[in-house]
Parts: structure tokens; C-alpha cells; sequence
């Protein structure tokens, strides 16, 4: 029996899936349990817009992130800190100062775990950081750490 799965289940299959039950699994487990439904037409049919849709959404997302990266490839994020006489900051500039500052100054949200920063930004001077805008879109933002 084809059934659409509604939920995960172990062995068996992913969300949204099509997959072929025998006839006793289906109707003794999954179809009660509410784990899946029986795939006729109309089941197809409500699938197939809920993939379009999310397609769709998806689109979006990565076409909001394209601009973004693009807007932020035009940026450097000047950033102010104290910094001892050799160049070595107080501290360290993380991910969550660049993710406020880009607010702040630029009315960009990005949410601070999308900053691909190795390590704290512990001195003076010019930095790219990586940024994980979306599946494969990857921008890049120049940070100028001044000290005071």
C-alpha cells in the first residue's frame, strides 16, 4: 500500500515521503497512529502544493540573502575598542558585536550564529569575516577594528 509519511518514523522513512507499506503496517500502525496517510489523489495533490510552497519560500530566502550579501560586500564595519599600545584589544571583538553593530549602523539583522568568526577578533586592523547567509550563499564583510 503507497502511504505518505506525516511525521519521521525510525526505519521506515522521512516526513513527506511516498513509500510502499505492507498492507498490515499501514493499516494497523501507521494510518491510526496518524504517522502517515493513504496516498490517493487528493493526499498527492495537498503534497505537491506543500513542496511548491516550500520551493517557493525557499526561492525567496536565497534571493533576500543574494541581496544581503550583496549590500554587505559594499560595507567595512567599523569597530572601536580599547587596544593596548602594541595593538591588542581589551577583550576581543566576537560575532555578537559585528551582528549589533551591523544593526545599529546599517539596519541589517543578522542573526550572530550566520558569522563564521574562528576565533575572537583579538587585534588592531582590517578583517574579512565569512558569513553563512543561506545554503552555498556565503558573504563576506570587512571589519576595521580601531583602537582608542
Amino acid at each position: 500500500m503507497k502511504v505518505i509519511l506525516l511525521d519521521n518514523v525510525k526505519g521506515v522513512g522521512k516526513k513527506d515521503e511516498i513509500i510502499n507499506a505492507n498492507d498490515g503496517y499501514a493499516r494497523n500502525f501507521l494510518l491510526p497512529k496518524k504517522l502517515a496517510v493513504e496516498a490517493n489523489n487528493s493526499n498527492l495533490a495537498k503534497l505537491k502544493s506543500k513542496q511548491d510552497s516550500s520551493a517557493f519560500k525557499k526561492e525567496e530566502e536565497r534571493k533576500k540573502a543574494l541581496e544581503i550579501k550583496e549590500k554587505l560586500s559594499n560595507i567595512t564595519l567599523q569597530i572601536s575598542v580599547k587596544a593596548g599600545e602594541n595593538g591588542k584589544i581589551f577583550g576581543g571583538v566576537t560575532s555578537k558585536e559585528i551582528s549589533e553593530k551591523l544593526k545599529t549602523d546599517y539596519k541589517i539583522e543578522l542573526d550572530k550564529k550566520k558569522i563564521d568568526l574562528k576565533d575572537t577578533i583579538k587585534m588592531v586592523g582590517l578583517f574579512t569575516v565569512d558569513l553563512k547567509l543561506f545554503e552555498g550563499v556565503v558573504g563576506k564583510l570587512k571589519v576595521n577594528v580601531i583602537g582608542n
